[in-house]
């Protein structure tokens, strides 16, 4: 299973309204998937970090490993993008949420997140554990 970043930095900022809950999926997806994360989600975890080391160390105890993405994956992403921007969509790069909803796509993977939109909308096939 991937797990989003907001799930994890629900959990490493203590969030107020959602730490609990994520904390809760953890666990019990946990004992159901092996949990992992992507580039991409290693990339915005590192904003809240000072170092690679603090990083890594943080998802080593959480038993988070980093999974590469498939090229299959990354080329999804491109396309689900263009459909964005035909779409209306304003921003101008591929944005994280579609190089996760690619992975998550491409490679079969259930997707532990808090933000369901764009996944629903350009990635129709990943099964998500959200919030209702």
């Amino acid at each position: 299973m991937l797990v989003d970043t907001n799930i994890l930095v629900d959990v490493l900022e203590n969030d107020p309204e959602w730490a609990a809950w994520s904390v809760a999926q953890l666990r019990a997806q946990s004992k159901v998937h092996r949990l992992v994360i992507n580039p991409i989600i290693y990339s915005e975890l590192s904003l809240t970090f000072s170092s690679v080391e603090d990083l890594d160390e943080v998802l080593d105890g959480l038993k988070l490993p980093v999974l590469e993405m498939p090229r299959p994956a990354l080329f999804l992403a491109g396309k689900a993008f263009v459909q964005y921007r035909r779409s209306g969509g304003a921003k101008n790069n591929v944005l994280g949420d579609f190089f996760i909803g690619a992975h998550a796509a491409v490679s079969d993977l259930p997707l532990l997140t808090r933000d369901t939109r764009r996944y629903k909308n350009y990635f129709p096939t990943v099964k998500l554990v959200a919030p209702v």
